[in-house]
């Protein structure tokens, strides 16, 4: 099948949701392959996800048969407690820092080259721009990404491919006003080398502080884990615990 021709299966918001907290936890977790309520909670969290969710356990379900059927993904039996890990490897025919890309456009949506290489860097190293558009460019010719706007311009918006046609319609019709928005000159501020001095530094300590965020909101998942993990041990082994007193 020639790049032209390709045509990815389109994903409803939780089997985008759900594959990309497959890939998050793989890559940042060691709590992997993901039981349901697992998925649940990274489904529902309220940091690195765009829209914010409130889906139950049987909506994710759903969403994971569907994924299934679709050759997504794969229900592991272990144990006591069903599993399940993603197959997007093989499906998309991906390397590990493509498919961190593709995770987090699934989890943010729409978004720019700037801020996809600074979410996709907490899961594999993306040096810079100029890296993660040398990783971009074959994922575009083949559509698994699509260019809201020129590609190797400045606050360019990417997104998936899995949009259907409607949905991807609206979403560059989005972006193309914010493009414009952003072009707009302001008459107080004239572009001078002192200016732009400034707007590097602002950019630079916004991307510090987006760091610091990203590595918190890591360590509350890391947390978060070990707590299921602990509660998880204590029921199997059925041990009790006395409630905590002053």
């Amino acid at each position: 099948m020639s790049p032209e021709s390709m045509v990815w299966l389109v994903l409803n918001i939780v089997e985008r949701r759900v594959l990309g907290v497959l890939v998050e936890k793989q890559k940042t977790t060691e709590t992997y392959p993901l039981t349901l309520n697992s998925i649940v909670t990274g489904c529902n969290q309220k940091s690195n996800r765009d829209p914010l969710l409130d889906l139950k356990d049987d909506a994710v379900e759903e969403g994971l048969r569907s994924a299934q059927q679709k050759g997504l993904v794969v229900q592991v039996i272990s144990g006591c407690v069903d599993k399940w890990k993603h197959k997007l490897y093989e499906a998309w025919n991906v390397g590990s820092v493509e498919l961190a890309l593709l995770a987090e456009l699934l989890l943010r949506g729409p978004q720019t080259e700037g801020e996809l290489r600074a979410r996709a860097s907490r899961m594999d190293e993306i040096r810079d721009l100029d890296h993660l558009r040398e990783i971009c460019k074959p994922l575009a010719e083949r559509k698994l990404i699509v260019y809201l706007g020129a590609e190797g311009r400045r606050g360019t918006m990417v997104t998936h491919g899995f949009h259907d046609p409607r949905e991807l319609e609206q979403i560059r019709v989005r972006a193309c006003q914010t493009a414009v928005e952003d072009e707009i000159p302001s008459a107080t501020t004239p572009p001078t080398s002192e200016w732009k001095a400034i707007n590097d530094r602002i950019a630079e300590l916004d991307e510090q502080l987006a760091s610091v965020r990203r590595d918190f909101a890591n360590l509350k998942e890391t947390v978060s884990s070990l707590a299921q993990q602990v509660g998880q041990i204590r029921q199997e082994l059925g041990l009790t615990f006395p409630p905590a007193t002053n």
